[in-house]
């Protein structure tokens, strides 16, 4: 498609395959197969929901929203139900704003879904995204508990940088598609600082150090950049759950598909401290420390 090799994507990247939505699938049909996944892994039935938030930036409609959809083909009724955008941190803004919400009590189960089709968004003859960007969706159910949880959210933006990172949305009569730009070597140099500032920050929220961790649950932008925040909190590789090879980066799906994969593997386990985080468009970046 463009000019490059196996060898360099994968030296640069890390990244060997991708997912590709076909032509029918949607943000919210997607989500709502990984929101099915969710709940029986969770013992709930449908009605047991009382608020659903898709992270996305791809929908299908500005309304009715993903979430509404999701929830409509989950069967959920009278639930909250909205998306919220904050690119490759969605997840992680999702998941500050579900935890808020159960504090406060306004909610007790809060199905929270991550789902993006970036690939449909990259320019198909731009070597610097097209290589990059999959489809996916992941899923999680946050309630109350006695014996694990949440310990520290954290969660920022710089709104000044957004032009290094962007998706324009189509306007009506616009013959062009607009696409996904990305400068990446600017991008990569600030993902690196941010996440190694964030690991720190949201340590420090929950009382703990790099040393309480188990693993670490990294947003699946670039292999290179999840080493150097593995190398900040001193973890070995094999303490950090990695999708990107088979994935590349999904958007708001990367952190819910590591995290599923890190469960259903069997690698995480009860009990075990996991930090998740990422970093996205805006810029965004998000993180939670939790104990299984």
């Amino acid at each position: 498609m463009v000019e490059t090799s196996d060898e360099w994507i994968t030296e640069r990247t890390g990244i060997k395959e991708r997912r590709i939505a076909a032509a029918d699938e949607t943000a919210a049909s997607m989500g709502a197969a990984a929101g099915a996944k969710a709940l029986e892994a969770a013992g709930l039935k449908p009605d047991d929901i009382d608020t659903v938030i898709c992270a996305t930036t791809s929908s299908a409609y500005a309304f009715p929203s993903s979430a509404c959809e999701i929830a409509r083909l989950l069967g959920i009724r009278r639930a909250m139900a909205f998306d919220l955008a904050a690119a490759c941190a969605g997840f992680s803004y999702a998941y500050s704003v579900a935890h808020s919400m159960i504090l406060t009590g306004q909610s007790e189960k809060v199905l929270i879904v991550g789902s993006d089709l970036m690939a449909r968004a990259c320019d198909p003859t731009d070597r610097t995204t097209i290589i990059l960007f999959g489809d996916g969706a992941g899923a999680c159910v946050l309630g109350k508990s006695d014996t694990e949880g949440t310990i520290a959210v954290h969660a920022s933006a710089d709104p000044f940088s957004g032009e290094l990172l962007s998706l324009p949305v189509p306007q009506r009569g616009q013959s062009d598609t607009p696409w996904l730009y990305m400068k990446g070597n600017e991008v990569f140099k600030r993902a690196v600082v941010v996440l190694a500032e964030l690991v720190t920050k949201t340590l420090e929220k929950g009382g703990m150090s790099a040393d309480d961790l188990d693993f670490l649950v990294p947003h699946q932008a670039n292999l290179r950049i999840i080493a150097a925040t593995a190398r900040k909190l001193h973890l070995d590789m094999s303490q950090v759950i990695v999708t990107l090879d088979k994935q590349g980066n999904t958007s708001a799906a990367s952190v819910p598909l590591a995290l599923d994969e890190g469960v259903r593997s069997g690698r995480i386990k009860r009990g075990d401290v996991l930090l998740l985080e990422s970093f996205g468009g805006g810029f965004t970046w998000g993180s939670a420390l939790i104990r299984y």
